[in-house]
């Protein structure tokens, strides 16, 4: 595709793509390609610079495909992080006690969130006791 900047008699200005100059030709003899603003068929090709695909423009646009692919993966974690905490019981710093009491049928099952510390979280591991830690996630700390 090929884009063109274009301007009609009036000096509207607007862009166009197009598979290739001969499609333009064709269109703008056809009277099919009209400015969008004044609706004038006198529509011509302006001054461009031509686009030049440099590793530059290459890396760019990979990093901004990675931005996009980023925001995508960090908006399904909050609704994931957010979905988990719809569904739990916040039991605070008494996390490691109240999961150890589900695990042992001390208290009814059900979905707990809390704090616990490493060496609390790796003991209750050991137990055998499935835990997973929610990510903290840049809203969070700001």
């Amino acid at each position: 595709m090929i884009r063109y900047s274009l301007s009609c008699d009036n000096t509207h200005e607007f862009e166009g793509w197009f598979s290739s100059s001969e499609d333009f030709d064709r269109q703008v003899a056809s009277g099919f390609l009209t400015c969008p603003v004044c609706n004038s068929p006198a529509v011509s090709k302006l001054l461009m610079a031509p686009s030049v695909s440099t590793a530059r423009k290459k890396e760019e646009i990979k990093t901004l495909a990675m931005n996009v692919v980023q925001k995508e993966a960090m908006a399904k974690l909050r609704e994931a992080v957010a979905a988990v905490k719809a569904n739990a019981e916040d039991v605070g710093t008494q996390f490691p006690e109240e999961a150890r009491k589900i695990h042992y049928g001390e208290a009814d099952a059900r979905g707990i969130i809390g704090q616990a510390t490493p060496s609390e979280a790796q003991a209750l591991v050991e137990e055998g006791i499935e835990i997973a830690a929610l990510p903290i996630l840049p809203d969070d700390v700001n």
